[in-house]
């Protein structure tokens, strides 16, 4: 039914709202970033495992689903630490626009992890994105770090996608989650022990930043992240995708309204991350004509 559809695509516009809302909070914690993504990850996956028990879903994964799982979380967890300390050492506004850049990582690794052809229109966009990049680099020196620690996290952003585009297939998203945050709460554990962080003073922090801790791990990942999955069941994969590009614009107007000056940037930054993202789409709708002429063909051939 259209009401429904439309229902769904709205309640996605909220998901990828919440998505930028993300960066803001990271900004707003106090706390590094191993420390924040170990608390998000720990709440998040006590939700999720209050969700599941109440659900009474089947734990037991077949043991290469296991091990990839477990690869996953890894993955996941070095994402966020490398996203959040890219947000602290430079603004909301690099991290966010860096990050767009990750559909063209998957781009690039999707041909080895399926075993298919490079798609030539994909390396050219490529190359208009290290354009969009070098303009960012070019008059922000300063952020330079951050840039750099946004880059590596949207690479592993796009490996985790690609892991998670097989597991999706045979696997319910709430028992996904539920192994690939214990396995990063597991890693980020170990680390933080090995390296002597749990201290008292390790687990005392105010009263904000609780309460955006919680904010930042039911609603901006628990809960997003199996609605997400429930929202593709009435909505297109290209439609989601483009909308999920509103990301960074969401994150970057939201990191001003509430940040404020420090959020602030040369006018040529905002021109490279416009190129990148005006690449990210061009290669959606590219994609999507290609698909759509594929399917043409299979029918009239039938």
């Amino acid at each position: 039914m259209p009401s429904v559809k439309l229902k769904n695509y709205f309640h996605l516009h909220f998901i990828v709202f919440i998505w930028g809302f993300t960066a803001v909070l990271g900004k707003l914690i106090t706390l590094d970033a191993l420390p924040l993504v170990w608390y998000r990850m720990g709440i998040a996956l006590l939700l999720i495992l209050a969700y599941v028990l109440l659900r009474k879903f089947p734990l037991k994964v077949p043991p290469k689903t296991l091990l990839l799982l477990l690869v996953a979380g890894v993955v996941i967890a070095l994402h966020w630490v490398t996203f959040f300390m890219a947000i602290k050492v430079s603004n909301v506004s690099v991290a966010l626009a860096t990050m767009s850049t990750g559909a063209f990582f998957a781009a690039l690794l999707e041909p080895m992890w399926y075993g298919r052809k490079m798609i030539w229109y994909e390396l050219v966009f490529g190359l208009v994105v290290m354009l969009g990049l070098y303009v960012m680099f070019n008059v922000e020196t300063n952020y330079l770090y951050g840039i750099v620690l946004a880059l590596v996290s949207a690479f592993l952003s796009a490996v985790f996608t690609l892991i998670n585009g097989k597991l999706t297939q045979t696997q319910k998203p709430a028992i996904i989650s539920l192994y690939e945050l214990g396995s990063g709460v597991l890693l980020l554990t170990i680390y933080l022990a090995f390296r002597g962080r749990f201290v008292p003073e390790f687990f005392v922090l105010s009263a904000a930043d609780w309460l955006y801790m919680f904010i930042l791990a039911s609603a901006c990942t628990a809960y997003a992240f199996i609605a997400s999955v429930k929202v593709m069941r009435f909505i297109s994969p290209y439609t989601v995708m483009l909308t999920t590009n509103m990301e960074p614009i969401y994150g970057i107007f939201l990191a001003f309204l509430i940040l404020g000056d420090s959020e602030k940037m040369n006018s040529f930054f905002y021109i490279g991350a416009l190129i990148i993202l005006a690449t990210v789409v061009a290669n959606g709708i590219l994609k999507n004509r290609n698909k759509l002429k594929k399917t043409s063909k299979e029918v009239a051939s039938l």
